[in-house]
């Protein structure tokens, strides 16, 4: 059977790590063997939707494919310019949150068999009681392959760090306020680390940010899953993060690591043995493993050949 992803994360030189996650399902969907899985990829901004609508109609008139998946509710706009036994649709976020957005991904519901958020949380922000009734959870899920633990030394030599200098990691890109790079900032200079972030880095050298550092801060205002989180832990990498997305799910009884409401002083209490310990490390793969790439795609196979069996 054949699916065609759609995703308005397609990356460019500034942001080699938009739409990495994207790119993750569909190749573990493509590993499964089942499906033959095509992506189609465009560029962020308004501008881009009505071009990406041209593209696909053109590109592909006069195929149907048995599934057709958008990633963003706007994306599902231009998706509809290809034919398809049964549409799908997983929101992530700021497509149910802000405010414009909202609007457009509402509208779009009717037209989307399948409708899937990342988290359980994020499928009561999805306007409209009926649209949340029928919603299922199906993350992105993170590629155990790529993301391992590395020696420290190894990971800090690869990146020119100072062997024994104190690290801790920011995983997101500075400039976006939800993430808040502000608290991650006032926790490294109370503890007197060194902060390192992944704005502009290239997907394929975060796994030595992740084992470089002694602790990855997590802190943000809100996640719509929390993959970063995930990351760490399949690195066996101590992190601390607010209760928000995933996160709760993903740390509770974890040793070595914090879910909490960010508090300064409760945050360094938990990061200082960290700093102290020369290579520090938790038990996290096997959390890590039950959301890799494998599986979330298992569960996204599995919901098409549902969606393809109900359309007939």
């Amino acid at each position: 059977m054949r699916a065609l992803v759609v995703s308005n994360m397609l990356a460019d030189a500034a942001h080699p790590e938009r739409g990495r996650f994207v790119r993750d399902q569909v190749d573990a969907l493509r590993k499964l063997g089942e499906w033959n899985v095509e992506l189609y990829e465009f560029p962020p901004g308004a501008s881009a939707l009505l071009r990406a609508a041209r593209h696909l109609h053109g590109r592909y008139a006069g195929e149907c494919f048995d599934v057709v998946h958008a990633h963003f509710g706007l994306t599902a706009w231009p998706a509809l310019a290809v034919k398809a036994r049964g549409r799908a649709l997983t929101v992530h976020g700021t497509d149910v949150r802000h405010p414009r957005t909202r609007l457009a991904t509402r509208a779009v519901l009717p037209t989307v068999g399948l409708l899937a958020a990342v988290s359980e949380a994020l499928i009561q922000e999805i306007p409209g009681r009926r649209a949340r009734e029928r919603a299922q959870v199906l993350p992105c899920g993170v590629d155990m392959e790529r993301f391992k633990p590395i020696p420290r030394a190894q990971a800090r030599a690869e990146l020119s760090l100072e062997p024994h200098g104190p690290y801790v990691l920011f995983p997101a890109d500075p400039t976006r306020p939800e993430k808040r790079h502000d608290r991650a900032v006032a926790l490294a200079e109370r503890v007197g680390a060194r902060l390192l972030t992944l704005g502009g880095v290239d997907p394929r050298r975060v796994p030595l940010y992740v084992n470089a550092a002694s602790a990855v801060l997590v802190p943000s205002e809100r996640e719509g899953f929390g993959l970063a989180v995930l990351e760490a832990l399949a690195c066996d990498v101590p992190v601390l993060a607010t209760p928000v997305g995933i996160h709760t799910q993903a740390l509770e009884g974890l040793t070595g690591t914090l879910c909490a409401p960010f508090e300064l002083e409760r945050w360094r209490a938990a990061l200082e043995p960290h700093l102290a310990d020369e290579d520090p490390r938790v038990a996290g793969r096997p959390r890590a493993e039950r959301f890799s790439a494998t599986r979330m795609a298992e569960r996204v196979a599995a919901a098409w050949r549902s969606l393809v069996a109900d359309a007939g």
